[in-house]
């Protein structure tokens, strides 16, 4: 396996994350990095990023965690921030992503986690929300789903897909900024690109659109319609908190509201000027919300 692992110095003093970094050495040998901030006795709360961030997204929320007695962990996925970052793409699939963050999931052996999930974070935290369900306590979605394949996906995504794939220029803070509504500064900015010194450390960013389910007969279908049969008998509180100006997750609160059970009840809301990534534009915002909500 040839893998790529970014240089310690690029991650020197990045504005607003002072983190102490901790490693996990998963079965095939890759290491994976994560944030892990209070008391290791306390309730986790784990944070998922997604496409193409890493922790660093939630630098603001993590301390407010931590501070009010959690335990704030905030893992890279594997080909992102300061975990390893394989360089065959055909080692990426929706399944091996699940079992990498399963893996970590239990060799840390998190119970009564409180999940907060976004863009692919959610489609990875609900599947092993579902599938381990006696290790989570309740969710949170923050512009985040979970497809399955049965509805053709817009053209818009189509575009993201092929721009992703095919496109000889890939740039990742780019890619941010164009998802927030707040425009983060220069060294923001730069700190998102960290993890990635070379064209061929990004090829997991890269496949990550290619692996959203698009078809019935993707290979992610089956296990993605079984976790939303779970979803169908969930009692856990579920919570969405959206952000109102997110154009690539419009309207899947009403799905994921509609579908679980234990989210009837509880206080939804859209976040007014707020992009996809809304932990960027409404970092402390969107904590203090959920611990409000947990403290309920």
């Amino acid at each position: 396996m040839k893998v790529f692992r970014t240089p310690e110095a690029r991650f020197a003093d990045l504005p607003g994350y002072p983190f102490r970094p901790n490693h996990l050495l998963l079965d095939d040998g890759l290491r994976m990095h994560y944030v892990d901030e209070g008391s290791a006795a306390a309730p986790p709360v784990l944070m998922l990023h997604g496409e193409p961030s890493w922790s660093y997204l939630y630098r603001k929320m993590i301390p407010l965690f931590a501070q009010a007695g959690y335990r704030a962990l905030a893992p890279d996925l594997v080909g992102f921030g300061k975990s390893d970052k394989p360089l065959e793409p055909e080692l990426f699939s929706y399944q091996a992503h699940v079992d990498w963050l399963t893996q970590w999931i239990v060799k840390l052996d998190l119970r009564d986690i409180t999940l907060v999930c976004q863009d692919w974070g959610a489609l990875l935290g609900l599947r092993i929300a579902t599938e381990q369900p006696e290790r989570f306590a309740r969710i949170v979605v923050a512009n985040g789903f979970m497809p399955t394949g049965d509805r053709k996906p817009p053209l818009a995504f189509k575009l993201w897909r092929a721009f992703a794939l095919h496109s000889p220029w890939f740039p990742i803070s780019g890619v941010i900024r164009s998802g927030c509504a707040r425009k983060p500064s220069d060294e923001e900015l730069a700190a998102y690109d960290a993890p990635f010194a070379t064209d061929a450390s990004k090829t997991a960013a890269r496949r990550f659109p290619a692996l959203v389910p698009t078809t019935p007969d993707d290979p992610a279908t089956p296990a993605n319609r079984r976790a939303w049969e779970a979803l169908g008998q969930w009692q856990k509180p579920f919570l969405t908190i959206f952000g109102a100006q997110d154009k690539i997750t419009r309207g899947a609160y009403r799905v994921l509201q509609k579908q679980v059970p234990g989210a009837q009840g509880q206080p939804h809301e859209m976040l007014e000027g707020v992009g996809h990534f809304i932990q960027e534009d409404a970092g402390e915002a969107l904590a203090g919300k959920i611990l409000d909500w947990m403290r309920r």
